[in-house]
């Protein structure tokens, strides 16, 4: 999905939808001509249905928040901004200039340069990077400065809350607190004691405006030791056998399973990942032979991060993914080392080079540098499965800026991704309305990458959810169908957002088990 699928967390999504191009190879060696390949023999013929297993091998802490529960000070992973407040003096502190220069406390208002973003040491040291990219840190004569490109140890502070985790102190690494004094300026040489009272410029009032709960949070937050057990325990009874056979029996054709690039160094992958993933994939292509489904295998997050949201594991919500080319052939790594372990399986539909690529911290030229190497990395070991690839997300309204590099490519397929929750112009429309836009608006956006000619055409993520207070099951049923019935007319087909949720509507077992949605037919 998008940055967090729910409205609440941290995911800032794109626009009403999302462009994946998704691409396969069948050329004739006589002809030269471009045709559809088959799919593999384990799934059914197009158009697809498949659910997305969200929140399995990519954490997503608002699919299920539980999984955060055992770590200590859970409030303040890699990623929280916060903000603070000097308590006697009621200004904030913040970067001067966003970073490369002193701190200072002299701000009556917060915004990016009073906003620091934390990187967790243990559950009680950090370092704080400001909104230029630099840390904070102290200088030799004890001024609080935020100068350093990379964190040592002049970086790392420790916070101390008070008991209710009201205010807050920061103790340098001289040992001394931060201070904000009455001429705006911040020095760490403030004494040990404190009654946290209203006259302590040491004490500041935290307030949390954003938040990361991926899998660099969870892996970082528990440290390695601890959460190699939470993790492999998730994977292994959270989505398991039977799942597979409720969905094949449900009518469904295919999942769609997110993985992290750090896949391909199971079982030893770098800090602070955990190791065991790969086996749980590989299970889940033998569930899927066997239930005759096919998978595509999404990667879901790249290294360096290509969108700032927590589903592509970055630490603090940087994106880094495409700024070098070491970076790129990384990925392209990745996706050799998926292609060449699940070739051979008849359940292999698609591989799935990125999940929503950000404009413009993804460059055109990047992506594409990347999609061609890619593709062709899968087509070394298959020549049947698809390559599905994303559009760039921030790009507006102009969302066919690949379809004439797709079009180079023999069997090339476009995939977009409809929601109805994350963008203001759906706030106050009704039952009907919401109906009218799936059937008008999408059903034109869907119609104009669909081609005679074109692409296939995969609707690869919605969801029966909307912002409709009060809604009846009957609407949801109705809303539901509208959905199915427009991205039906897809050529590749559709993947519901997600499997399994905490929150129903997102739950496509709850809503077939409970008759919001019914596949029979």
């Amino acid at each position: 999905m998008q940055m967090s699928r729910h409205g609440t967390s941290s995911r800032l999504f794109h626009s009403v939808c999302l462009l994946l191009l998704c691409f396969s190879w069948l050329c004739s060696p006589s002809h030269g001509k471009r045709s559809t390949p088959p799919p593999p023999k384990s799934s059914s013929r197009l158009p697809v249905r498949a659910v997305c297993l969200g929140g399995w091998l990519v954490t997503e802490g608002w699919i299920l928040p539980s999984l955060f529960d055992g770590i200590p000070n859970k409030d303040l992973l890699d990623g929280t901004q916060l903000q603070f407040k000097s308590v006697p003096w009621g200004v904030y502190f913040a970067a001067e200039q966003g970073g490369g220069t002193v701190v200072v406390a002299n701000r009556t208002q917060a915004s990016g340069w009073e906003t620091f973003k934390l990187w967790r040491i243990n559950e009680t040291t950090f370092n704080l990077r400001v909104f230029g990219g630099q840390f904070m840190g102290v200088a030799t004569d004890g001024a609080v400065v935020a100068t350093a490109l990379s964190p040592g140890q002049s970086e790392a502070f420790q916070l101390v809350r008070n008991p209710d985790k009201t205010r807050t102190r920061i103790m340098a690494p001289n040992g001394f607190f931060l201070q904000a004094k009455k001429d705006g300026s911040m020095t760490a040489d403030y004494g040990q004691s404190t009654s946290w009272g209203d006259d302590d410029p040491s004490v500041f009032a935290v307030t949390k405006v954003g938040q990361l709960q991926g899998e660099y949070q969870i892996c970082n937050g528990y440290g390695t030791s601890k959460a190699t057990p939470v993790l492999k325990n998730h994977w292994k009874t959270y989505i398991v056998e039977e799942d597979f056979r409720f969905i094949s029996e449900s009518g469904l054709t295919a999942v769609r399973i997110p993985v992290g690039w750090w896949i391909a160094s199971d079982p030893s992958p770098p800090a602070p990942y955990v190791g065991g993933s790969l086996k749980t994939l590989d299970n889940a292509f033998k569930w899927a032979e066997k239930y005759n489904l096919g998978v595509i295998v999404d990667l879901h997050a790249a290294p360096g991060s290509q969108n700032p949201w927590e589903h592509s594991s970055s630490r603090d919500g940087t994106q880094n993914w495409g700024t070098t080319d070491a970076n790129i052939a990384q990925t392209v790594q990745v996706i050799e080392f998926l292609a060449s372990r699940y070739a051979k399986s008849p359940s292999l539909l698609a591989v799935e080079l990125m999940n929503e690529p950000l404009a413009p911290g993804t460059s055109l030229a990047s992506l594409m540098k990347y999609y061609r190497d890619g593709y062709h990395a899968v087509r070394r070991h298959s020549s049947t499965a698809y390559v599905v690839m994303s559009n760039r997300l921030g790009i507006g309204e102009n969302t066919t800026e690949l379809l004439e590099f797709a079009g180079a490519f023999p069997g090339s397929v476009l995939d977009v991704h409809y929601y109805t929750v994350f963008n203001s112009i759906f706030n106050n429309l009704t039952v009907d309305q919401n109906i009218d836009f799936i059937r008008t608006n999408f059903s034109g956006e869907l119609s104009k990458v669909t081609t005679h000619n074109g692409p296939l055409t995969f609707v690869g993520e919605w969801v029966a959810e909307w912002l409709v207070p009060n809604a009846t099951k009957e609407e949801y049923q109705m809303y539901a169908k509208a959905q199915m019935d427009v991205y039906g007319q897809a050529t590749f087909g559709w993947a519901y957002w997600t499997l399994k949720n905490v929150n129903d509507h997102w739950n496509m077992q709850w809503m077939i088990k409970n008759g919001y949605i019914s596949l029979k037919s």
